[in-house]
């Protein structure tokens, strides 16, 4: 089943990859060779008009190859128009950006389905009250319904917890629900330091309670969801730069780092608990993909859109040697990463250590 779910994933991520550079290639009038889901030796393909579609053993990957990509590659006169290297700077641009563009605007459609859908979302009822806490001094009691904070409706947890968390030190007045009757009472959230995503240590505030696990589907309409949708994908691209930064500041431990067999253990994961927890995974790797395929390193597409980027400045563009260079370190650094998070992998599997 993990497997399984894996390929499924990869597959459909890689192929929306590679849609968008085939599709701008196509619009911008450049002739596709092939479209590849897959690196290495063909398993199935085949061949309609300019272009071969094809299947390859390594599901690891796929590719676009366009007329006149490669460095040297001898052109007739009458296959120029229609040659990558020879289209204009910008037209090259957006082929290249499509790729990336094309997997982060899939998850903005994945989120908005799922929006539309509806999602469960915890009711913010007391379901325990910890001892020697503020909510136990103040007389919070199980199966209590918080509905206000200073006056603001609260209709699901999430949106307590947020008030609470910013609110350390700070006195509020929470209103209760208990047995159809309405109670006011007024409470002073205790300061704690706790590690947040990334382990560094925040200041929060904590009252000492717990959910009851109650949940309701909560679904958007259309321009809710749209809006969701995007706020939703942009805070994960967000979250995708700041955790490369913090990988590279050493605060995200490098262990922490997975890869395929990571992929394929929660792939497997996600899909065990439902389609929505999968198509919520899917969109989240998509965004993944799609910033760190940004990055300004030779061989990604990133690299590709700074080496274009220089050709727009200078007017001409960098030597192949030059290009050359750089995508050789661009692949060894890539390879370095991949022996990382494949020992990563490994050492999982052997120690029994649980993926992040």
């Amino acid at each position: 089943m993990s497997l399984l779910s894996a390929v499924v994933l990869l597959g459909i991520i890689i192929f929306i990859h590679e849609l968008g550079h085939f599709l701008f290639a196509k619009i911008m009038g450049v002739r596709v060779l092939k479209f590849s889901l897959g690196f290495g030796p063909k398993l199935i393909g085949k061949q309609y008009g300019d272009t071969e579609y094809r299947i390859s053993a390594i599901p690891l990957g796929g590719y676009v190859k366009m007329l006149g990509e490669s460095p040297g590659e001898t052109l007739h006169e009458a296959e120029k128009p229609f040659a990558y290297n020879n289209q204009e700077v910008w037209k090259r641009f957006l082929i290249v950006f499509a790729g990336p563009l094309f997997n982060i605007l899939f998850a903005v459609i994945i989120f908005f389905a799922v929006f539309v859908k509806g999602l469960p979302v915890l009711l913010p009822e007391v379901g325990s009250v910890m001892p020697d806490t503020p909510a136990a001094q103040a007389g919070f009691k199980e199966g209590d319904t918080i509905t206000r904070i200073d006056g603001a409706p609260i209709t699901q947890w999430d949106e307590m917890t947020e008030i609470i968390h910013n609110s350390p030190g700070k006195t509020i007045t929470v209103e209760i629900r208990r047995d159809n009757s309405l109670i006011q009472q007024v409470i002073t959230p205790e300061k704690k330091q706790v590690p947040d995503i990334f382990g560094e240590v925040k200041e929060i505030g904590l009252i000492g309670i717990r959910p009851s696990g109650s949940t309701f589907i909560k679904k958007a309409t259309i321009l809710q969801a749209a809006g969701d949708s995007l706020i939703r994908t942009g805070e994960m691209c967000v979250l995708t730069v700041v955790s490369i930064v913090k990988l590279m500041q050493r605060v995200i431990p490098m262990d922490t780092v997975g890869g395929p067999i990571l992929i394929v253990q929660m792939a497997g994961e996600q899909a065990s608990r439902g389609m929505l927890n999968f198509f919520v995974f899917m969109a989240i790797i998509n965004v993944n993909l799609g910033v760190l395929n940004l990055l300004p390193v030779p061989i990604l597409d990133g690299g590709h859109l700074v080496f274009l980027g220089i050709e727009a400045i200078r007017r001409k563009p960098l030597s192949e040697k030059v290009i050359a260079v750089s995508q050789r370190v661009g692949l060894a650094l890539l390879l370095t990463l991949m022996a990382v998070v494949l020992y990563n992998d490994v050492m999982r599997l052997i120690t029994g250590k649980p993926f992040p």
